[in-house]
């Protein structure tokens, strides 16, 4: 095994595989700008758990973008080593040679990096999905007396998972993925998550941030103030105390119990929920007509 073949077929290997990266990345560039349309924008809602199937989508992409560049660059060097360019690299110096295997030994090391890295990352997010998927069907048996559903709800804080606006009021539901183990007991006290036994705890300030930034927003539409309701969905565990004015704990088997959380100051009217729900309708449509952009 030569020096100047061995750097050869890695040179030529590495070479077509930059080019076929190249490639990929100018297509995607271009498939990126060119906008996705609908016949029916108006129509066409984010689903539960969308940004999170998009991510995985994306994850998936780039994973396979990193096995093809391997194989690519596996058969190519496997045909230049058995079958090299007679005199091609024969002249070269030998630094280049060396610089050549550097850059081999240091991509051979980032692509199973960014691998690992990448399947950590979707198995992470699957959990994270099924979660809210299981929260936003579980969310659609109240969908009904004028209740509607709304999922991966923007406002200036951030994203709420799912949103419910009735006549009884506004509930922004978030959800907490973590998977349970042997003890899958949660309390709530305050703003603070325990799980059990005792030794994680979890702020949810964040979380009711966000659902008091979709108040004002809303309040800031109807011109007067109202309440949005602070909903923690923990799905596989089981809730087993609470103690909070400003917060209500669930999982995915008892969510509708969030009914029976109301008061009357909090009831909207008829006209009141319907402007509210367009004003979400507008936010939550999966693509974006020409008008609104």
């Amino acid at each position: 095994m030569s020096l100047a073949g061995l750097s050869g077929a890695t040179t030529i290997a590495l070479a077509s595989t930059i080019i076929l990266l190249l490639i990929v990345k100018s297509w995607h560039v271009l498939s990126q700008s060119i906008v996705v349309t609908s016949s029916f924008p108006n129509s066409i809602m984010l689903e539960a758990a969308q940004r999170f199937r998009d991510e995985l989508e994306r994850l998936g992409r780039q994973q396979s973008i990193y096995l093809i560049s391997a194989l690519v660059f596996s058969v190519i060097f496997a045909i230049t080593y058995l079958f090299p360019p007679v005199g091609m690299f024969d002249e070269l110096p030998k630094w280049q040679l060396f610089l050549v295997l550097g850059l081999f030994a240091a991509a051979a090391v980032y692509t199973p990096y960014r691998l690992i890295t990448i399947v950590l990352r979707k198995r992470r997010l699957a959990f994270i999905r099924d979660a809210n998927m299981a929260t936003g069907h579980a969310l659609q048996k109240l969908n009904s007396n004028q209740n509607r559903l709304f999922h991966d709800v923007p406002c200036g804080a951030g994203v709420i998972d799912d949103v419910i606006v009735g006549r009884h009021g506004i509930y922004a539901v978030n959800v907490v993925a973590r998977k349970p183990g042997k003890e899958n007991t949660v309390g709530l006290r305050g703003d603070k998550l325990t799980f059990a036994p005792g030794n994680l705890a979890m702020s949810v300030a964040r979380i009711g941030t966000k659902s008091e930034q979709l108040a004002k927003e809303i309040g800031k539409l109807l011109k007067h103030t109202i309440r949005v309701r602070c909903v923690i969905v923990i799905p596989g565990w089981e809730v087993d105390s609470q103690a909070s004015e400003a917060y209500l704990a669930v999982n995915e088997r008892n969510i509708t119990m969030l009914t029976g959380w109301k008061d009357p100051k909090d009831f909207l009217m008829n006209e009141e929920v319907d402007v509210v729900q367009k004003m979400l309708t507008e936010r939550c449509t999966r693509f974006k007509s020409k008008k609104r952009d």
